[in-house]
């Protein structure tokens, strides 16, 4: 196997961003159709895919579509538009972060547009909150598009797939976008563990799942000490790890995302419950798990009453920006 790039410490200052874009924005953000208000919110879904562009392209090959859908036992799960999630989500009371992977370099395939997602996310805005994905291989840049997209577009953060996307997340190849995501203010959210996607398909698609390990996601907290980070779902089978790291970093929070809550390792429920209470989110992979699914396993969950709204929402309000402090 290729030997994974770790990282020692940070690459010098170059003293201007200018070599990553300039921060004047020239096209005002979308005007919301109306305003999110977290007060009348049940819960805030950190971990949402948008599947499908408007014109009907998938965020995933059809071969790694169908090996998701397989290790969810998803099959025959309709892929619905932006639009369709707003609508689940609303009646719900509900929001949700919205995303793709942009995995361009390593598997080919064109991703949906980021603009695509930030606007169809506009004209949800009391539900919708629109991350964007660029592939680090892009360079710098993708770091100037990140900042156009956050500048222009109203991104509110980023997802990274490392397993997908075929880098180490402390590969300084993606400093340069960090830098700018860093100086923005916004999270960055990162694939952590096994992943469905290549599941079952011969060499797993060509997926190497050691790209997913949390310690990698370490180095990147050590060097961007004010990052935002979010380690997604249960990082299995390093679930130690992911937990090690967030409690030695302040600013890495780790998602819930991906796994029905009944499955969820014991020491990640009473982290939950007790040392991360303010900085563990829900999240549930929709649509291939839905909120509904999950919301009902975690009601079963051993997690003290105080601290359910944390996790649902407040967590989530405060790491976004939704709330004050």
């Amino acid at each position: 196997m290729t030997d994974l790039p770790r990282a020692t410490d940070r690459p010098p200052a170059t003293g201007t961003r200018t070599d990553t874009g300039t921060s004047a924005s020239t096209t005002p953000a979308p005007s919301p159709r109306t305003a999110l208000d977290v007060d009348r919110l049940v819960a805030i879904d950190v971990h949402t895919h948008a599947e499908v562009s408007k014109d009907g392209h998938g965020a995933l090959s059809p071969e790694l579509l169908a090996a998701s859908a397989t290790y969810f036992k998803a099959h025959g799960h309709r892929q619905p538009t932006i639009d369709e999630t707003a609508a689940h989500y609303r009646e719900r009371r509900m929001a949700a972060v919205v995303f793709t992977v942009d995995a361009e370099h390593a598997t080919g395939h064109p991703r949906i547009a980021n603009e695509e997602i930030a606007e169809s996310c506009a004209a949800h805005a009391d539900v919708l909150i629109p991350f964007a994905s660029v592939d680090p291989h892009k360079g710098r840049a993708g770091a100037r598009e990140a900042r156009r997209l956050v500048e222009e577009h109203g991104v509110r953060g980023f997802k990274f797939h490392p397993s997908v996307q075929a880098f180490a997340p402390n590969d300084r190849m993606a400093y340069p976008l960090y830098e700018v995501i860093e100086g923005l203010g916004v999270p960055a959210l990162f694939h952590t563990g096994q992943t469905g996607i290549g599941a079952g398909v011969p060499g797993g698609g060509g997926i190497r799942l050691a790209y997913s390990d949390p310690m990698l996601v370490d180095d990147v907290a050590a060097d961007f000490p004010e990052l935002r980070i979010v380690l997604a779902h249960p990082s299995f089978p390093w679930q130690d790890e992911a937990l090690a790291v967030a409690t030695h970093k302040p600013y890495v929070y780790i998602d819930l995302s991906g796994w029905s809550p009944k499955y969820f390792p014991p020491q990640l429920v009473r982290y939950a419950d007790t040392l991360l209470q303010d900085k563990v989110l829900f999240g549930s992979d929709y649509p291939v798990i839905t909120p509904d699914r999950w919301l009902a396993d975690f009601e079963k969950l051993p997690v003290r009453p105080e601290v359910r709204p944390k996790i649902l929402k407040e967590n989530a309000a405060r790491l976004l920006g939704l709330r004050a402090g």
